[in-house]
């Protein structure tokens, strides 16, 4: 391969994703939203539940399949003898002094030992909460499951919700997925609940690594969405999230694709440059998009993925192996070029990384992207500084 060939086609592909678009627009300041890729935990359970079932109808019988053996601590020996309206007041009083085991503890007994209780339904949930709170994943997706199998109503499709967050954080992503699917086809579900579903279904299978099937779900969610938003005031939070999904998709399609040069194929080399060109942009368009939605905690994310793709294409051209045959001065020279053609995308990602903090600062959004995209910027920076 000729280098200066190489070097003409860097310079054309830089040149054009440096003003391929617009810089990321300013966030609006409204609907802050707070947790990660699945449900955000609740603080406290909402009404009881109704047990499944209608009119000269039995609920089903309430069950844990796979019995879990725990051992008896202080908490449960301290709960011994209580009944449930005491159990009850216990773990309410526990969870809202944040002594979270002992409310999980006095929830659990009181959702095992009184099942008629009119206290259990909101038992489950709460327990739920509370193992969730010190990360007790499975004994949390435990009181979860019983209740979302064993009740309907508000609580128990919430619980599903949180069904699925214990199964994402204990990585069985295959029934988190299962379950998703299941509330994402329910024929109750209203709009908000439905986009969420779809939205952190599409988040489960990209992790489980299902692009295609992750970009479905990603873009019924966002078509939901547009469906709805005119007819009812949805929260912006999974709407965001869906777009910004849709960007780590081509994200990953981006950082799959491996520029050669030492192949010595100028023609491929153009046709994998080409690609990961058009993978960083639509890539980022999804970003783009999911800031013009306006929460401000994906805003700043998206922000930082765009500037992390300009960072990301310029170590992939800049320590890409050598194209054959360049003796040591050779080499030396090309280096030297390559970094001269390739500084438009240093200069763009710190562009970008300076809005998004600059949009952090007007909404107020601390998190860990904000603190990536100072990270990103001080190397961006001192990498310019070296170069000069």
């Amino acid at each position: 391969m000729r280098a200066g060939g190489l070097l003409a086609l860097l310079a054309v592909a830089c040149v054009a994703l440096a003003c391929a678009s617009a810089p990321p627009p300013r966030p609006s300041p409204a609907g802050a939203g707070e947790g990660g890729e699945l449900p955000r935990p609740g603080a406290t359970a909402a009404s009881p539940g109704q047990p499944v079932g209608g009119p000269g109808e039995s609920p089903r019988e309430l069950r844990i399949d796979e019995p879990f053996v725990v051992e008896a601590g202080r908490d449960d020996l301290a709960l011994a003898g209580k009944n449930d309206e005491e159990l009850f007041a216990i773990g309410t009083a526990a969870y809202a002094a944040g002594d979270h085991r002992r409310a999980a503890a006095a929830f659990a007994r009181l959702a095992d030992l009184y099942p008629a209780s009119r206290h259990a339904p909101t038992a489950l949930f709460d327990a739920g909460l509370a193992y969730e709170r010190v990360s007790e994943w499975r004994l949390a997706r435990e009181r979860f499951r019983v209740l979302a199998a064993g009740f309907t109503g508000p609580d128990a499709v919430e619980a599903a919700f949180h069904e699925a967050e214990c199964l994402y954080h204990l990585r069985e992503l295959g029934e988190a997925r299962a379950v998703l699917d299941r509330l994402a086809h329910r024929a109750d579900l209203g709009g908000p609940e439905r986009l969420r579903a779809l939205v952190q279904r599409g988040v489960v299978e990209l992790e489980a690594g299902d692009h295609e099937a992750a970009e479905r779900s990603l873009q019924q969610a966002t078509a939901a969405w547009q469906q709805e938003k005119d007819r009812e005031q949805l929260d912006d939070y999974y709407p965001a999230q869906a777009q910004f999904y849709l960007g780590e998709v081509y994200r990953d399609h981006f950082r799959a694709v491996r520029l050669r040069p030492e192949a010595g194929d100028e023609a491929r080399l153009g046709r994998d440059l080409e690609s990961k060109a058009q993978m960083l942009l639509t890539a980022q368009g999804h970003y783009l998009r999911a800031i013009q939605v306006g929460n401000p905690q994906w805003s700043v994310a998206a922000g930082a993925r765009i500037g992390e793709l300009y960072d990301a294409l310029h170590a992939d051209l800049t320590g890409a192996p050598l194209p054959p045959g360049l003796d040591a001065e050779q080499a030396r020279a090309y280096r030297a070029e390559l970094a001269r053609k390739v500084r438009v995308l240093v200069t763009k990602a710190i562009r970008i990384y300076e809005q998004t903090l600059a949009a952090a600062r007007r909404t107020g959004v601390e998190n860990e992207w904000v603190e990536r995209t100072r990270q990103a910027l001080d190397r961006m920076r001192a990498a310019v500084g070296g170069e000069g």
